[in-house]
């Protein structure tokens, strides 16, 4: 069985993290990190506090048990967030920032601060 496969069933093998498609560029390699429709969500909520996969699924209801573990998983490959088993298998899983996840915590605060600008001045266009 290929390590691609291993990690897939989550069997704990080390996960390296997926290449940049662009080599060189950062906004590539930010975006492979944390772009699309989930992740800077799951980061929002991981910067509060840990939390089980459970709670997160609660969190985030319309993502999907199988995006959500993707998107998990590809987290933790690029060192954001910290995976940690809670007991004997199957137990429940924690997951939270790395200290470098942490680091995406202004850029959160930044890009919430932008959305929450956007709405305003797109509330004022719709009236």
């Amino acid at each position: 069985m290929t390590d691609f496969k291993r990690a897939l069933l989550g069997n704990g093998s080390s996960r390296s993290a997926r290449a940049n498609p662009v080599d060189g560029c950062p906004l590539t390699a930010a975006f492979a990190a944390i772009g699309g429709k989930w992740k800077l969500i799951l980061i929002y909520w991981l910067a509060e506090s840990p939390k089980h996969f459970a709670a997160l699924r609660r969190l985030v209801p319309d993502i999907s048990q199988k995006v959500l573990t993707q998107q998990l998983r590809e987290l933790e490959a690029d060192g954001i967030v910290n995976r940690k088993p809670t007991g004997r298998i199957p137990s429940p899983v924690e997951y939270s920032l790395t200290e470098y996840g942490q680091g995406l915590i202004p850029l959160l605060q930044s890009i919430r601060d932008f959305g929450r600008e956007h709405l305003s001045r797109r509330s004022k266009v719709d009236v």
